[in-house]
């Protein structure tokens, strides 16, 4: 038990973690590394998240044109996404492989473009006086990833958690969106508009913060100067 412990804190041992959900997936994602066939590698994981993004887009659109009954596919396509993104990085940590810089690179712009197809998808589904939430989230979300990319900047921690919440808490409030517009159709408006007001806000606490760690950061520096 001592070593599968020590090995799980290697694997995640590059990123510091505060999301709710973090010790049980953790647990989950080391678990599945071990069952994952060799020839399957990193970057084969990362493609398979992006095709689950694909998934997501595909189900607003087949619900845009052909009913909201077909939104539940979204829900296989966001834990599709979950499983190739959280064990595309993981894997090859676990394997001993891990490429820091492009492993680092790639998964930023994997993220940004999954969370396009994802808001587009919305667009379409969307009534046109509510497609600008689509927009709206997408931007809130590229901003919350600007600012992890500054935190690493100034603390050298890479963080990808705003608190509590991080991308899989995230996908499981898209997927409980997606089961109540199917419920009831016309929730997904409000549904939208609460996640993207509640990213506005973690966005403006987490920038105020980010911005006392660069005023903190610049006091040291100017201490250290002779």
């Amino acid at each position: 038990m001592k070593e599968i412990t020590t090995e799980r804190a290697q694997i995640f041992a590059d990123r510091k973690r505060t999301n709710i959900l973090r010790a049980g997936e953790q647990q989950f994602i080391h678990f599945l590394l071990r069952k994952i066939p060799g020839f399957i590698s990193p970057n084969i994981m990362t493609g398979v998240g992006m095709f689950g993004s694909i998934i997501v887009c595909a189900a607003f659109l087949l619900g845009a044109n052909f009913g909201n009954l077909f939104l539940p596919i979204g829900i296989i396509g966001l834990f599709i996404n979950w499983f190739g993104d959280s064990l595309d990085g993981r894997l090859a940590y676990y394997r001993g492989i891990a490429r820091k810089w492009y492993g680092f690179a790639l998964d930023i712009i994997m993220d940004w473009l999954s969370i396009i197809l994802i808001g587009m998808g919305y667009y379409f589904y969307a009534t046109d006086s509510t497609r600008i939430l689509g927009f709206i989230f997408v931007v809130c979300y590229g901003w919350s990833m600007i600012i992890s990319l500054l935190r690493y900047k100034i603390l050298g921690v890479y963080r990808i958690d705003a608190g509590l919440l991080g991308p899989t808490e995230l996908r499981v409030i898209i997927a409980i969106i997606l089961l109540l517009e199917t419920a009831i159709p016309g929730s997904i408006t409000y549904s939208a508009l609460m996640t993207t007001v509640i990213l506005l806000v973690i966005n403006l606490k987490d920038t105020n913060a980010l911005l006392e760690l660069g005023n903190d950061r610049d006091r040291q520096e100017r201490e250290i100067k002779p």
